[in-house]
This record gives C-alpha cells, structure tokens and sequence, in this order.
C-alpha cells in the first residue's frame, strides 16, 4: 500500500502528478509492483531510487506536481520537518494509475 494525501489525488488522475518523494529508512516499494492507493486504485511503481534533496530539479518538482522546486521544497519541510528526516533516506518514486474505482 502507498498512501498519498487526498489533495495530491486530483493530480495524479489528471496525469499531472506522477512522482512522490519518501523519507523512508529503507525503500518500501520495488519496482514494477502495484500498490493501492486508498481512494485511488491501483499504481505500478516504474522506478524507486534514493536520490540527494539537493540534487532535485524543477523537472523533478513539476512530476511531483508542483510549479517549481521551490514550492516542491517547503512542502517537504512541512510533510518531514528535520526530526522526521533523521536517519532516513529520501526516495523518488515514479508511478503510474493503472485503476481508479472513482472513475467509470
């Protein structure tokens, strides 16, 4: 199972969100598996790579759905504040919906 937040939802069935990032201590996905989505359906992981925050992209912030790396970077100082950062590794998850129960 990989959980979202219900307001990336939206994004991610209208093709506009296809990454998320993971404070993980390890990599809880691999690739090619699908994994639910609660009140999504079904994604199949296409890649899961442990990457360096300072390495991001403006690229890597518009497939994680937001409109710069800037806002990409304050929204994950308020998701992983430092203390929830400690002693984890972050992970770049590229996925793909394969099924949406809300959609006919």
């Amino acid at each position: 199972m990989l959980l979202m937040k219900k307001k990336f939802l939206a994004d991610i069935r209208a093709g506009v969100k296809s990454t998320t990032l993971r404070f993980w201590r390890w990599c809880h996905v691999s690739e090619g598996s699908l994994q639910t989505v609660p009140g999504l359906g079904k994604v199949r992981i296409n890649s899961a790579e442990c990457v360096q925050i300072e390495d991001l992209t403006d690229e890597d912030a518009r497939a994680d759905g937001f409109d710069d790396l800037r806002a990409l970077q304050q929204a994950l100082g308020e998701l992983y504040p430092p203390e929830k950062r400690a002693g984890r590794k972050l992970y770049q998850i590229s996925f793909t919906l394969m099924s949406d129960p809300g959609q006919p």
